[in-house]
């Protein structure tokens, strides 16, 4: 039984999988000059000094470099680059060794131009995940490594199934929801074990997303969120005019971020009511609630702070411009990018809140002893 169930759910994360039609429209209004991106690595320092560039009042970095090419049409040649000739926020200081994003275009003569746009960072992202994958094997073991395999469904769903269809037009609340029906169910049945216990706190969080989810919907109406508060969201619009529901993608988005945080309490309190009917197999239903909510207390007054200091950490830049803000703060407040982490934060808090009782509850009811 056991086996059947985890292949069902293989078989639905494989559907998802499947790639949807393509969305890109051919045909542009008027043709960009062509782009390449180039990988290289700094092989010499020509020139370093500090210039004043156009109208800037205090002097930057400007480096001559001599780049080899180590990726695309231009492989193995050497070429010469100038860093911190024009105004630039982030004016970077380049080493030998340093390797590089260049972008290689040409101006309207016809002559080649080159400009560093990126460290290239791949080798101590891979490093950073293989730390991570042998830590949760040796410390996990057999359940780090399914708990892996549980991310790694996660990643398969959201990037085949949720992203392409919210890009191809279709309701992003929809989609999120029927992703989570993947997504939950696998990753819970992954990392804990077909068992009592993971059931429960499945159905417990299903329960509490679509609570999530009801509550999302009605504030984001009364509080008239529109979705376009960010400069992603304008980016966005400009790539696909009118095609994407940005208040959908909004709330898909408090959706989604609020599962990995349903899995940790749901199956913690499933947990606790198990070991409880354990322990003393008398304990009625009414008693078993008591004493497990007890512990879940415990939980929501934990999580509720961890979930408020990931969106303030998320948030920080945004918050640290409001700081000495002249306008007092029921003015800022009220501004859309304000209120909608304000939003994120309230609902995606609640749902937590009401997930603990709504398992332990169901829990309580079901729960036999192992």
């Amino acid at each position: 039984m056991k086996k059947i169930i985890l292949i069902v759910f293989f078989f639905l994360t494989a559907v998802c999988a499947v790639d949807v039609p393509a969305y890109a429209q051919k045909g542009t209004v008027g043709e960009l000059p062509k782009e390449e991106s180039l990988e290289a690595v700094v092989e010499k320092v020509l020139e370093e000094k500090q210039v004043k560039p156009m109208d800037l009042t205090e002097k930057q970095l400007y480096q001559k470099l001599e780049l080899l090419v180590t990726k695309g049409s231009l492989k193995d040649k050497k070429i010469v680059v100038e860093s911190g000739s024009l105004p630039i926020a982030n004016n970077l200081k380049y080493q030998v060794g340093d390797q590089v994003i260049v972008t290689y275009t040409k101006d309207n003569e016809g002559n080649d131009v080159f400009y560093i746009t990126d460290f290239v960072r791949r080798k101590p992202l891979f490093w950073l995940l293989l730390i991570f994958v042998a830590m949760a094997l040796v410390v996990g073991r057999w359940q780090g490594g399914s708990s892996l395999l549980g991310m790694g469904v996660s990643f398969l769903v959201i990037f085949k199934f949720i992203l392409p269809q919210i890009l191809a037009g279709n309701d992003p609340v929809l989609t999120a929801i029927l992703g989570s029906l993947v997504i939950i169910p696998a990753t819970f049945l992954l990392s804990h074990g077909v068992n009592r216990k993971t059931l429960m706190a499945v159905l417990g969080t299903l329960i509490s997303l679509v609570v999530t989810g009801v509550l999302a919907i009605v504030f984001a109406g009364l509080t008239k969120l529109s979705g376009f508060s960010s400069e992603e969201a304008g980016f966005l619009q400009a790539y696909k005019p009118g095609l994407i529901n940005m208040k959908g993608l909004l709330l898909a988005g408090i959706i989604i971020g609020l599962i990995g945080v349903l899995d940790d309490i749901t199956i913690s309190q499933a947990a606790v009511v198990q070991q409880l009917k354990n322990a003393n197999e008398k304990l009625k239903t009414k008693e078993l609630y008591r004493q497990a909510m007890a512990v879940g207390k415990d939980h929501i007054a934990s999580m509720v702070n961890t979930l408020i200091l990931v969106y303030a950490g998320a948030a920080l830049p945004l918050l640290i411009l409001f700081v000495d803000n002249p306008h007092p703060f029921l003015e800022v407040i009220n501004y859309e990018i304000i209120a909608e982490e304000v939003v994120r934060t309230l609902v995606g808090s609640i749902g937590l809140i009401l997930a603990v009782p709504i398992t332990t509850f169901i829990a309580s009811l079901t729960v036999k002893k192992a």
